[in-house]
């Protein structure tokens, strides 16, 4: 199927086949008729990746600031890396559309195939002939609606929103300032409440438009605005402003103050600058608002990607409900958006809708569609143009590699990593969307990508499937893999719970051939290895210190999520456990636990962790999430046997014994081992084995995460019996 994309790096628009989106629980799958090109959000995008990277930077300084801190933390070599890797991710443009549902996925039972609805949502609604969509950001289309005009649902959703905050009643004057799509939308809905309504734009002919869509006056200038508030009203001023402008500057915020009557509201819709004139405002006591897009709902994922909706007493209007009430006036015909309409591109040349942005373009527009016509191309598997990826490394590729998951981590640093290593050939990327898929196959060399499972699982020519998704797909991608007789580096963590663990320790069993291996990456560093070599010369019990500065992650992330993510300790600490067991050479057999809870702003993110191991060392994890990001992330420090050693963020190293003290730095920047990982998994596979992580040692440290959450949900200290449980799992199986 045809999607447009945007270059980050350069803003170049392109329209490329990808696979189509897999149907996903919760969503359906929408065959696009109609989409809308948002000329303010989607302009100032345009806009901001047009741009040079001094540009960027000058617009976005706190983005900076990240990046200085990261090349501080890591080095300027692994920074400059992962800022271009994340430039050259396309973006896919598009929030509102309506089409034709082709596909439903599981537990929605009030849509059925061929439905025509109204779809919303950046990352869903975007501008593809097919496109996934979850169930609250669709709404069914009335009869009378066509595709077109259910296109500007999404808009008319933000103004309806915007209207209620103004708590606009029967008769009251609403001014509006900018009358692009919001605006004019605005207008009509305005009207359709009761209101009278006064707008203003410094385009004549947009003031001439909102005249005929009902608009009681207009003004091209401030001044005339306030003189038509002053006459209309005779002086009183209007009961709400609505700001539908897109402009930095604070001017339209001033001239709301003016014309707004005492106690008034203002409410900023558009992206407008926020510098309040304290003197009218505080004179006037005027309420000033900004709302968030188009209702409740918006940015929780809880409500958009996991469908729970918010009880209607309580929250009469979400997002979803608001595009139903818009589609309901568009029935009623007290909304009319065929006038918006000025442009109608086909998909094919969807970039030149956006060439009327330009600066130079001397072509008015307002409402851009674009259309969608012809039977899409239902695959959802593409053929990539690439050589296979290691005809430059190696003559025969020991490792055949299909790809599970395309997202962040896989484009910047695990794909970086395989590239490194010779005897990889890259066959098969997947990943739901299709869109990642696309891209990294494009830009690692796969043969192909696809949006399913089974076309990288089941391939005879894949001999190794690599699992990057989220946490929650891991145990069921690896048991999928080892049953068709795969090999699998699977990124931590293995799974999320002991009867994913058990099933898959049958697994291992059951297929002896295959090579599993986890992504505890640390291990292979050079520094780490340097470390293990240093302290094979302690031959008594260890006392080790791993201190974590991870970062503060918002409490509705996914990685917090029990279902998806498992939270930070299953999903990251795993590392850590897995480092000190490889230090410590043994396995641990009991865990105490304790965390602050801190008002629920934290999620058993901020604990300190004892391990005991069977040889008698002792490791204590401090992780904590309430630390500053520019602070170093990880110190390990070990002491024994009269030998003391410290490494940094795995760019220092100091060794001291016997009074001897050796420092190494790491020359090119902090390697946490990724290439060596995938070096040492190649000869595993190459040689037939042993595996590069010993099963034990893997069953141990997962298990020993779980054992953590236990020993905080009781209190006081757990054991760790990794041998028993292994034993137990082979049994049942």
């Amino acid at each position: 199927m045809k999607q447009l994309l945007q270059d980050t790096g350069t803003g170049e628009l392109r329209v490329e086949e990808v696979p189509l989106p897999a149907l996903q629980p919760g969503a359906v799958v929408v065959r696009n008729h109609c989409s809308l090109v948002s000329a303010g959000t989607e302009r100032a995008t345009l806009n901001f990746v047009r741009r040079s990277l001094l540009g960027k930077a000058q617009s976005r300084p706190d983005l900076v600031r990240q990046v200085l801190d990261k090349a501080q933390q890591e080095g300027i070599s692994t920074t400059l890396k992962a800022v271009r890797n994340r430039l050259d991710q396309p973006l896919a443009p598009g929030y509102s559309c309506a089409g034709t549902i082709i596909q439903v996925g599981d537990a929605i039972a009030d849509f059925a195939v061929g439905d025509r609805v109204a779809c919303a949502g950046a990352g869903y609604s975007v501008h593809a002939e097919v496109i996934s969509v979850p169930r609250n950001l669709v709404v069914k289309l009335p009869d009378s609606v066509d595709f077109e005009s259910a296109a500007f649902t999404t808009l008319g959703a933000i103004a309806l929103h915007g209207v209620r905050l103004a708590n606009i009643g029967l008769g009251e004057t609403v001014a509006v300032i900018g009358l692009g799509l919001i605006g004019l939308l605005t207008i009509q809905v305005a009207k359709a409440a009761g209101a009278h309504v006064l707008g203003m734009d410094p385009n004549t002919g947009r003031c001439e438009l909102a005249g005929r869509l009902g608009c009681d006056g207009t003004a091209s200038s401030a001044e005339q605005m306030e003189s038509l508030v002053n006459s209309y009203l005779s002086s009183s001023g209007a009961d709400a402003v609505i700001i539908a402008a897109d402009t930095s500057s604070s001017e339209p915020i001033e001239l709301a103050g003016v014309i707004a009557r005492e106690r008034a509201s203002v409410v900023a819709v558009g992206a407008v600058g926020m510098e309040i004139p304290r003197k009218i405002y505080y004179e006037k006591e005027l309420t000033f608002r900004v709302s968030r897009s188009y209702g409740p709902g918006r940015y929780d994922s809880g409500y958009e990607e996991k469908g729970h909706d918010y009880p209607i007493g309580y929250v009469r209007w979400t997002e979803n409900r608001n595009m139903q009430a818009f589609l309901r006036l568009l029935d009623e015909n007290k909304v009319d958006v065929k006038p918006l309409i000025t442009h109608r591109f086909p998909i094919t040349e969807a970039p030149n809708a956006y060439d009327l942005f330009n600066s130079r373009s001397a072509e008015s527009f307002l409402g851009v569609l674009i259309t969608y016509s012809g039977q899409p191309d239902l695959s959802r598997k593409v053929s990539l143009r690439h050589p296979p990826f290691d005809q430059r490394t190696a003559p025969s590729p020991f490792v055949t590699v299909g790809l599970l998951g395309a997202g962040k981590f896989a484009i910047t640093t695990l794909l970086p990593a395989m590239k490194k290593v010779p005897g990889i050939e890259l066959i098969g990327v997947c990943s739901a969307s299709g869109l990642t898929a696309s891209h990294a196959g494009q830009k690692f060399g796969f043969q192909y990508c696809t949006t399913e499972e089974n076309e990288v699982i089941n391939r005879p020519e894949v001999n190794t499937v690599v699992i990057a998704t989220r946490h929650h797909l891991h145990a069921r991608q690896v048991l999928a893999a080892l049953s068709a007789g795969k090999h699998v580096y699977c990124e931590k963590p293995l799974c999320l719970n002991e009867d994913e663990l058990r099933w898959t320790v049958t697994a291992l069993h059951i297929q002896p051939s295959s090579i599993l291996t986890v992504g505890y990456n640390r291990r292979f560093a050079p520094m780490a290895r340097q470390f293990k070599s240093f302290l094979a010369g302690v031959h008594e019990p260890l006392v080790m210190h791993y201190r974590v500065n991870a970062g503060y992650v918002q409490p509705d992330h996914w990685i917090h999520d029990p279902e998806q993510g498992g939270g930070r300790i299953i999903g990251e600490v795993c590392h850590f456990v897995d480092f000190l067991t490889f230090l410590a050479g043994a396995s641990p057999m009991r865990v105490d636990a304790r965390a602050l809870s801190n008002g629920g702003r934290y999620r058993d993110d901020n604990v300190i962790i004892t391990l005991e191991y069977t040889n008698g060392s002792l490791g204590i994890i401090t992780y904590v999430a309430s630390g500053d990001r520019t602070f170093p992330k990880e110190r390990i420090e070990v002491f024994g046997g009269g030998a003391v050693g410290v490494m940094d963020d795995f760019r220092r190293l100091e060794l001291v014994r016997n009074g001897r003290r050796k420092v190494r730095k790491a020359r090119l920047g902090q390697d946490k081992g990724h290439r060596a990982a995938w070096e040492a998994f190649v000869t595993a596979v190459h040689k037939g084995g042993p595996p590069p992580l010993a099963y034990d040692e893997i069953v141990a440290t997962t298990l020993t995460t779980f054992r953590i959450l236990d020993a905080l949900r009781v209190g006081e200290a757990v054991g760790v019996d990794s041998d028993t449980f292994i034993t137990s799992a082979i049994n049942q199986g």
